[in-house]
């Protein structure tokens, strides 16, 4: 767990520190990489990240951290990817008012793996597609719709969490940077 974190770290709390970029450049890539991160799409979302991107910098006129959003999209990955597909899934059949369509999740899984999970051996593009259909045809609609909210709340949270993170944390830099000039003063002053 210890390298996971680390590395959770490394790719996304890090390059958040490390941006010369003002806190909102960095925020909107972290709330653009959740809001993409944050749907059906694992296989495209950093081709979507791109689209995003190059129609803010060029038509909006509203950049972000491409990098930063890139990163971001990694929150759902294999380990997370079916959890969230289960609970984007749920979602959307509760907001379609199909209380009495409620699977539990190994009803969910076996769905996937009916489908999905047998087919080995094919390339990306054939996987993407075989992916694709499973997902419109078994759970469609309400996984689309269910991944709204999630991806809205996400992508907000996101971008409230890391301005604050950003703000905060270049305030603590340049407070210590400006106490340890303080106290490289008084020892120069001292041997003066």
């Amino acid at each position: 767990m210890t390298r996971l974190k680390r590395n959770m770290r490394y790719r996304l709390v890090i390059p958040i520190q490390r941006s010369v970029h003002p806190p909102e450049h960095t925020a909107r890539g972290v709330a653009v990489g959740l809001a993409w991160g944050l749907t059906p799409t694992v296989g495209v979302q950093m081709i979507f990240v791109f689209i995003c991107w190059v129609v803010a910098r060029r038509f909006i006129r509203r950049d972000f951290s491409l990098i930063i959003a890139l990163a971001w999209t990694w929150t759902t990955n294999v380990i997370t990817l079916f959890p969230c597909y289960y609970l984007f899934y749920m979602t959307g059949q509760v907001m379609l008012g199909r209380f009495d369509d409620l699977s539990g999740y190994g009803e969910f899984m076996k769905l996937w793996d009916s489908n999905v999970a047998a087919e080995s051996g094919m390339g990306y593009w054939e996987w993407l597609w075989t992916y694709t259909v499973v997902l419109i045809k078994g759970w469609g609609l309400p996984m689309l719709i269910g991944c709204l909210p999630w991806s809205a709340l996400g992508s907000w949270a996101g971008y409230v969490w890391s301005l604050r993170f950003v703000r905060r944390y270049r305030t603590n830099r340049s407070r210590r940077r400006a106490e340890k000039g303080d106290a490289r003063a008084a020892t120069l002053d001292s041997r003066g």
